[in-house]
Protein backbone atom coordinates (compact mmCIF):
# COMPACT_ATOMS: atom_id res chain seq x y z
CA UNK A 1 0.00 0.00 0.00
CA UNK A 2 1.52 3.42 -1.28
CA UNK A 3 2.33 6.21 1.46
CA UNK A 4 -0.58 8.49 0.47
CA UNK A 5 -3.08 5.55 0.21
CA UNK A 6 -2.72 5.23 3.90
CA UNK A 7 -2.73 8.61 4.81
CA UNK A 8 -5.99 8.80 3.11
CA UNK A 9 -7.40 5.65 5.28
CA UNK A 10 -5.90 7.55 8.37
CA UNK A 11 -7.89 10.68 7.54
CA UNK A 12 -10.84 9.15 6.83
CA UNK A 13 -11.05 7.28 10.28
CA UNK A 14 -10.02 9.98 11.76
CA UNK A 15 -13.04 12.01 10.06
CA UNK A 16 -15.52 8.73 10.71
CA UNK A 17 -14.55 8.82 14.84
CA UNK A 18 -14.96 12.58 14.89
CA UNK A 19 -18.16 12.14 13.37
CA UNK A 20 -19.54 9.04 15.86
CA UNK A 21 -18.15 11.27 18.66
CA UNK A 22 -19.94 14.28 17.48
CA UNK A 23 -23.00 12.69 18.79
CA UNK A 24 -22.70 11.61 22.45
CA UNK A 25 -23.97 13.38 25.13
CA UNK A 26 -24.07 12.93 28.73
CA UNK A 27 -26.92 14.26 30.89
CA UNK A 28 -26.18 17.09 33.07
CA UNK A 29 -25.31 16.43 36.77
CA UNK A 30 -27.70 16.76 39.09
CA UNK A 31 -26.76 16.31 42.51
CA UNK A 32 -25.99 19.21 45.12
CA UNK A 33 -22.19 19.01 45.91
CA UNK A 34 -20.58 18.18 42.54
CA UNK A 35 -16.14 17.00 43.50
CA UNK A 36 -14.03 20.57 42.28
CA UNK A 37 -10.47 20.25 41.89
CA UNK A 38 -9.30 18.48 45.20
CA UNK A 39 -11.43 16.02 44.57
CA UNK A 40 -9.93 15.00 41.13
CA UNK A 41 -6.43 15.45 42.86
CA UNK A 42 -7.00 12.66 45.76
CA UNK A 43 -8.69 10.45 43.41
CA UNK A 44 -5.41 11.14 40.85
CA UNK A 45 -3.36 10.41 43.61
CA UNK A 46 -5.41 7.53 44.35
CA UNK A 47 -5.79 6.31 40.66
CA UNK A 48 -3.32 2.73 41.18
CA UNK A 49 -5.19 1.56 44.89
CA UNK A 50 -8.70 2.50 43.48
CA UNK A 51 -7.89 0.62 40.14
CA UNK A 52 -7.38 -2.58 42.38
CA UNK A 53 -10.57 -1.80 44.35
CA UNK A 54 -12.04 -1.57 41.14
CA UNK A 55 -11.53 -5.18 39.91
CA UNK A 56 -12.82 -6.62 42.90
CA UNK A 57 -15.32 -4.47 43.96
CA UNK A 58 -18.19 -1.54 42.22
CA UNK A 59 -15.31 1.08 43.18
CA UNK A 60 -15.13 4.00 40.38
CA UNK A 61 -11.65 5.23 39.49
CA UNK A 62 -12.96 9.06 38.16
CA UNK A 63 -15.65 10.34 39.77
CA UNK A 64 -19.15 11.04 38.10
CA UNK A 65 -20.57 13.21 37.75
CA UNK A 66 -18.24 15.97 38.70
CA UNK A 67 -17.43 19.53 38.08
CA UNK A 68 -16.32 19.69 34.71
CA UNK A 69 -13.10 20.85 33.88
CA UNK A 70 -11.43 21.60 37.11
CA UNK A 71 -11.80 17.80 38.40
CA UNK A 72 -9.94 16.72 35.10
CA UNK A 73 -7.69 19.14 35.77
CA UNK A 74 -6.98 18.14 39.40
CA UNK A 75 -7.71 14.09 38.35
CA UNK A 76 -4.57 14.74 35.75
CA UNK A 77 -2.27 16.51 38.03
CA UNK A 78 -2.78 13.82 40.94
CA UNK A 79 -2.21 11.06 38.59
CA UNK A 80 1.10 12.49 37.36
CA UNK A 81 2.61 13.28 40.98
CA UNK A 82 1.60 9.29 42.31
CA UNK A 83 2.66 7.90 38.60
CA UNK A 84 5.68 10.22 38.01
CA UNK A 85 5.01 12.38 35.80
CA UNK A 86 7.36 13.15 32.68
CA UNK A 87 9.36 15.33 34.26
CA UNK A 88 11.68 12.61 35.90
CA UNK A 89 13.04 11.52 32.22
CA UNK A 90 14.29 14.81 31.76
CA UNK A 91 16.45 15.26 35.37
CA UNK A 92 18.14 12.43 35.12
CA UNK A 93 22.24 12.78 33.86
CA UNK A 94 23.85 11.56 31.29
CA UNK A 95 26.96 10.38 31.60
Amino acid sequence: MKRSARLLMFAAACAAALALQSCATQPLPSAPHLPGFLHGLLHGFLIVFSFVGSLFTHVRIYAYPNSGEWYDFGFLLGAMAFLGGGGGAGARRRR
